[in-house]
């Protein structure tokens, strides 16, 4: 089906057209028809499945230009922007048509005077909305559609007692249109005591694709996780990522570490005031910081274009929300990174999301400090090679000064990346790694004998060697955090000039040839099999 053969308003479909829209989602299908035959509504589907189009086109359809016919709530701010911004996408072509948003932390004076210009349609949050109902500004006896998105949402903001407020104080003749991901208790309710026989409909869970997504893991002690926070930081040098926590408290902590460790960092929880929000994701968004720390629900809403990476500082509580965040990058063809860190005790939990998401998280080695310096010397060396092109005219005359110095020019470069590279890094604290329950119980000595006569290595060469600084403790981090394989699962390593033969498990072997095509030190990695550790040598 199209939206031609779905709906039959030439001016939304225009709208449609102009943003290359022509088929609806599944909840979409099945959504706008019913709406349009005025029936109240149960729509049970996640995020990102089309629900704002499913319910603002039979809302723009049927408005018959009185002023507040439709309330639509949500429960953010930054939600209610978005939908609000959704929904103007669909009346490009009928400007008669307006759109207030009402929400919490914005001046009354504003808002009562988008009031006053009588929109047709309100979208906003429940406590400011009826803080507008208390003060008469707005008049709903004449509501005809209340929608609520995300309901599920508002209630775990602690939004029941407004709805309720709203249900009741709200015409009964209304068409009640509900949104929600899960059915908890007071869904329910609401369904029995404020709709009349409500259609149910459900769009099941869909996988959504991380493919486009580089998954990393790494496992430390709860009281850890700062610390490998701060050498995550160091290695990746990210121009913009988004830290997820689960708690306000800890969102708060984090930042404050981070602030007082020099980096350009700032928070985002419900207990800011709008004021500080909006300020905070300003400067987020013009770069002058580059890393946000937020809970779910204050993320909300927000869409960060070209985000670097996501760092799950804690994991999510619900499968699906894993899936939200870091689907937050890799948008627009681009490659996205996510980073989780996960004590010992959530294993479990990791292969529910793994199972949830059909994709392997790639377990990692914890970052060493010669890994961050490694790391930073690779990027001072590709930001130097993407300036080799630049004018020398501005220069010039430097240039020429230097070209008349007596000296080697291995000593001038070095001399050069003195002034401008800083080699050295700061200390880290330990940072603890728990070991697996069945590993506790195997005296060291045995692991080592056990492991070294049932595993059968292979042997691998890489065309990296001790001309790009590679050493063997170097080689097995790299392996770890870049293609996921385990040290255990590694043997000798013989490091030359111009390459390195490595023995390692069959199957750890097709983990490695996730560093083929990688760039190490101004190389580009290749990897082939070989007959033994004494092969290719130089």
């Amino acid at each position: 089906m199209t939206f031609n053969e779905l709906i039959d308003d030439e001016r939304i479909l225009d709208a449609l057209a102009s943003l290359n829209i022509t088929t609806p989602s599944e909840i979409q299908e099945r959504a706008i028809p019913a709406m349009l035959s005025g029936i109240d509504l149960i729509g049970q589907a996640q995020t990102g499945t089309g629900k704002t189009f499913a319910y603002g086109i039979p809302v723009l359809m049927n408005t018959t230009m009185q002023k507040f016919e439709t309330l639509i709530l949500c429960p953010t701010r930054e939600l209610s922007i978005q939908v609000a911004k959704e929904l103007k996408k669909l009346i490009a072509f009928n400007r008669k048509i307006k759109i207030a948003t009402i929400y919490g932390g914005e001046s009354y004076e504003k808002q009562i005077r988008e009031l006053k210009a009588n929109p047709q349609i309100i979208v906003g949050t429940p406590g400011r909305i009826i803080d507008h109902m208390e003060k008469k500004t707005i008049d709903f006896s004449n509501l005809k559609t209340l929608v609520l998105d995300e309901a599920d949402e508002m209630l775990k903001m602690g939004f029941q007692e407004e709805l309720e407020t709203i249900l009741k104080d709200t015409p009964s003749s209304r068409q009640t249109v509900l949104f929600s991901a899960t059915m908890p208790a007071f869904i329910k309710k609401v369904a029995l005591n404020y709709q009349k026989n409500p259609e149910h409909i459900i769009i099941e869970k869909k996988t959504l694709t991380v493919d486009t997504i580089e998954q990393d893991l790494y496992y430390c002690k709860r009281e850890s996780k700062i610390d490998l926070l701060q050498r995550i930081l160091d290695l990746y040098s990210f121009n913009s990522c988004i830290i997820f926590s689960n708690t306000k408290s800890k969102v708060d902590e984090i930042v404050s570490f981070l602030q007082k460790n020099k980096y350009l960092v700032d928070g985002l929880h419900g207990d800011l005031k709008q004021a500080v929000r909006d300020r905070v994701m300003n400067s987020f968004r013009e770069g002058n910081i580059n890393i946000l720390v937020c809970t779910d629900v204050a993320a909300r809403g927000i869409d960060i274009k070209g985000l670097e990476a996501i760092i799950n500082y804690d994991l999510p509580k619900e499968d699906e929300v894993y899936v939200h965040r870091i689907g937050r990058t890799g948008r627009a063809g681009a490659m996205g990174h996510s980073i989780s860190f996960a004590t010992e005790s959530e294993r479990k939990k990791v292969s529910f999301i793994e199972r949830y998401t059909k994709s392997r998280m790639i377990e990692c080695q914890i970052p060493t400090k010669e890994d961050i310096i490694i790391s930073k010397m690779n990027k001072y060396y590709k930001n130097i090679c993407e300036h080799l092109n630049d004018s020398i005219n501005p220069n010039l005359g430097l240039i020429n000064k230097l070209a008349k110095l007596d000296v080697e020019p291995a000593k001038l470069i070095n001399a050069l990346i003195s002034l401008s590279f800083d080699t050295t890094t700061k200390e880290y604290k330990e940072i603890y790694v728990a070991k697996k329950k069945n590993e506790a119980k195997i005296p060291e000595q045995k692991r080592k004998a056990s492991n070294e006569t049932s595993k059968k290595y292979i042997y691998a060469h890489l065309n990296i060697g001790k001309k790009e600084l590679l050493r063997p403790q170097i080689l097995v981090s790299l392996a770890g955090r870049v293609a996921g394989v385990r040290k255990e699962n590694i043997g000798d390593i013989v490091i030359r000039k111009s390459g390195t033969n490595i023995e390692i498990t069959k199957q750890a072997y097709n983990y490695l040839m996730k560093l083929e095509g990688k760039e190490y030190n101004g190389t580009r990695i290749h990897i082939k099999k070989v007959k033994s550790l004494e092969s290719e040598k130089d």
